[in-house]
């Protein structure tokens, strides 16, 4: 009999993908922004409100906010999504030209592409595989794999993870980056695809549990980032990001084998309102 651990144990799962995303933090350099002559002030807030109105609703596709960030190092979190990584560099390069940010401070940012991981597919397919006498990226498994790669794209629920939608009626906004552990006892990557697909499953049904209160989009970075991962979240309520993030944290995936960077927090608002608060 095969053991079909050992042959599914290296196998990622597999995944689709939809827009990428940017996530820019930055900082107000205020001995620059204080020098600008009140009159001049007036003409540039009113160029950066057209450009953000502009980055907001893009011809291609997409959209971006401004956050405002609270106890925080930075100041505002410019959150971008796009079809390609080429309109990501064309909104990085609007913003970097309005003549009022020439005051802003990179902090931090984040390029990551919306992912939805299709662990249990994965699983499932790579155990029929070895069942045949096949393996995992032949020609049946691939063919499969396909087309349920495209079943699952075409639902609503995986549309609305690809492609989000800024809910708002949650103005509260949540980002922090993530990795899974490789230390000896607590290597995710070492886990068998079978035993990663239970784990991730019932993360899912830990975050399911927030379902209304909380818009999650999860984005893959593994390639474009340090991170592999990054989490936005959205809420009607700040105290719904302690909430969820706390379940998580005591759920086994994350108990076990999950690192997270640094929390970023903050309220979407108009440019108008960000700029005249400034």
């Amino acid at each position: 009999m095969p053991d079909i651990t050992q042959q599914t144990r290296a196998h990622p799962p597999e995944t689709t993908e939809g827009w990428y995303v940017l996530h820019q933090m930055m900082r107000w350099d205020r001995a620059a922004a204080r020098a600008v002559a009140p009159d001049q002030r007036h003409v540039l807030h009113r160029q950066a409100t057209e450009v953000l109105h502009r980055l907001a609703t893009p011809v291609a596709g997409g959209w971006s906010a401004v956050v405002p960030l609270i106890g925080s190092v930075a100041d505002v979190l410019f959150l971008h999504f796009r079809p390609t990584l080429e309109d990501l560099g064309a909104a990085q390069r609007a913003l970097a030209a309005i003549a009022l940010f020439d005051a802003l401070v990179p902090v931090d940012s984040f390029l990551s592409v919306t992912e939805a991981g299709l662990y249990h597919a994965s699983a499932q397919l790579a155990t029929a595989a070895a069942a045949r006498g096949g393996a995992v990226g032949d020609e049946a498994h691939r063919a499969e794999m396909a087309r349920r790669v495209e079943a699952e794209r075409a639902s609503p629920h995986v549309q609305r993870r690809l492609f989000p939608v800024q809910p708002a009626e949650m103005p509260y906004v949540c980002f922090y980056p993530m990795s899974k552990r490789r230390a000896p006892g607590q290597n995710w990557y070492a886990l068998s695809l079978e035993e990663r697909s239970r784990l991730m499953m019932a993360h899912g049904l830990t975050g399911r549990g927030h379902a209304g209160r909380v818009v999650q989009v999860i984005s893959g970075a593994i390639g474009l980032d340090a991170w592999e991962w990054g989490v936005t979240l959205f809420a009607s309520d700040p105290l719904a990001f302690k909430k969820i993030v706390t379940d998580m944290r005591f759920d086994e995936v994350s108990a076990q084998y999950a690192e997270f960077g640094k929390f970023y927090v903050g309220k979407t608002v108009s440019p108008e309102t960000w700029l005249s608060e400034t």
